[in-house]
């Protein structure tokens, strides 16, 4: 197996061992996406050369000592672009400063290489939206790799990254997870620092891995998570052993079965791989136990204006004026803020400012997003009732494998849908993983990778990983 294809774990017992050095891994990527990133297309930027200084310098002893790793290209890296997928900062702008991740995964030995694309401030579920490059399915180069954290996906699935960080804001991590056949991690809201990430929706953001295992996202995890002063929304608890708990295996745990997940608008083929991934975990000693959250009905519904909200409340700095594109002479401030976010965002961001200033908008605030909260509310009831029953839940990721690029370009509704099993993670604060159950055919020839998701109460990540290390094929 070459370098870029194997495991961290793989890949430590081998440099520990001296076996290998980070400069060969650093070799063999950087062949790998020359080679093949041109048709992928997950890559927006990478600087071998400073990825080689620092891997030069890496202390082999750390957890993740000497490996890369690379970064949704929302997540700032000193001294690297940060575009976020989109024209307003695809020129000019230079990340000033580090993110708490960037931070974290260095001082666990790792070295941050890549800037991976993302549909536009992580607004899409296809990484088509992306105003720089569309991404590709490296299981079948017609199709989607999901979103928004489609490149931090292919790249893994694609052997064009050992390891990658994504964020996940109504399941950006876990979509393309399961459309490309890799593990994607969401931990609960306020487990991982949101601080040097470029803020979507702020209540519902997460930064997570997508590995090639589950051992490795633990690992990622156990560098990441933790207190974070500059992040008041980050909690002060402590960090469990997550490597510790993936030993302790799935017998006598109680794992839920929503009916609402499994309704008709559900692929039969991506149904039946779900239900024998769950069956799976019943033979390894599970219980399972059928559960109903009702209000996730409204999960679409509440997602859809508490997001748009909270965005177009983030991106209003976006204005010309302190970085990013500036329109060339304005006629006044007025004007200046109307070209430069004419000419700086896509449509679907401008689609969701339009959105979001509307329900928050005097008048229409009680009866949009004041709702929305309060629904908001029940959704996250339902789980902590759940939490009673079960101890943790099965679902399917998406409703359908990845489709076909360009199919849901006229119809925005269909991609909002796509979401539809993801989002209330999102809502409720709850931790939510994609594992890889199985594959269907495209019917052209092609196998499309389907993810289990198994989701677990806030700061149930342990419990949440040890499920998904027995599920993994």
């Amino acid at each position: 197996m070459s370098l870029a294809a194997s495991s961290i774990f793989s890949l430590r017992q081998r440099l520990t061992a001296g076996e290998i050095s980070p400069a060969d891994i650093l070799a063999d990527l950087s062949t790998a996406i020359l080679a093949r990133d041109p048709e992928i297309g997950a890559y927006l930027s990478f600087d071998l050369e400073a990825a080689q200084i620092e891997a030069a310098a890496a202390d082999l002893s750390l957890p993740l000592g000497g490996i890369p790793i690379a970064l949704k290209d929302n997540i700032n890296v000193l001294g690297q672009p940060c575009t976020c997928g989109s024209r307003f900062l695809e020129r000019g702008y230079t990340s000033p400063y580090n993110a708490t991740v960037t931070e974290r995964l260095r001082a666990a030995g790792a070295v941050p290489f890549g800037r991976m694309n993302l549909d536009e401030f992580a607004m899409g579920s296809a990484t088509e939206n992306s105003a720089l490059q569309i991404t590709r399915n490296p299981h079948d180069l017609s199709r989607i790799p999901g979103g928004s954290s489609g490149g931090s996906a292919a790249a893994v699935a694609g052997n064009l990254a050992i390891a990658a960080l994504g964020s996940d804001t109504g399941g950006s991590i876990r979509q393309p997870a399961s459309h490309c056949g890799v593990v994607g991690l969401k931990p609960s809201y306020g487990r991982v620092s949101r601080y040097g990430l470029v803020a979507f929706a702020s209540s519902l953001d997460q930064i997570g891995p997508l590995t090639r295992t589950v051992e490795d996202a633990a690992l990622i995890l156990q560098a990441i998570a933790g207190p974070d002063r500059r992040d008041s929304t980050c909690l002060d608890v402590p960090v469990p052993d997550y490597l510790e708990d993936l030993k302790k295996g799935v017998a006598g745990l109680r794992l839920g079965i929503p009916k609402e997940y499994f309704d008709e608008g559900i692929d039969p083929a991506v149904r039946a791989l779900v239900e024998a991934a769950a069956a799976r975990l019943q033979a390894a000693g599970a219980e399972l136990v059928e559960i109903s959250l009702p209000h996730t009905e409204h999960a679409v519904a509440t997602y859809y204006i508490i997001a748009p909200a909270e965005a177009s409340s983030n991106l209003s700095r976006f204005d010309g004026i302190r970085y990013g594109r500036r329109a060339p002479s304005p006629a006044d401030l007025d004007d200046l803020y109307r070209s430069s976010r004419e000419e700086g965002f896509g449509a679907d961001v401008k689609r969701r400012i339009i959105l979001g200033t509307y329900v928050l908008s005097s008048g229409y605030y009680d009866a949009y997003y004041s709702r929305a909260q309060k629904v908001r509310t029940l959704i996250r009831r339902d789980f902590e009732q759940a939490w009673g029953q079960v101890d943790a839940i099965l679902a399917p990721v998406a409703p359908t494998p990845a489709r076909k690029i360009g199919e849901a370009s006229s119809d925005p509704l269909q991609e909002y849908l796509s979401d539809i099993c993801t989002l209330a993670a999102n809502l409720a604060g709850i931790c939510a993983i994609s594992v890889p159950c199985g594959t269907v055919p495209s019917g052209e020839g092609t196998e499309l990778p389907v993810g289990l998701q198994i989701l677990g109460p806030h700061l149930g990540e342990a419990t949440l990983l040890r499920i998904a290390k027995a599920a993994e094929l």
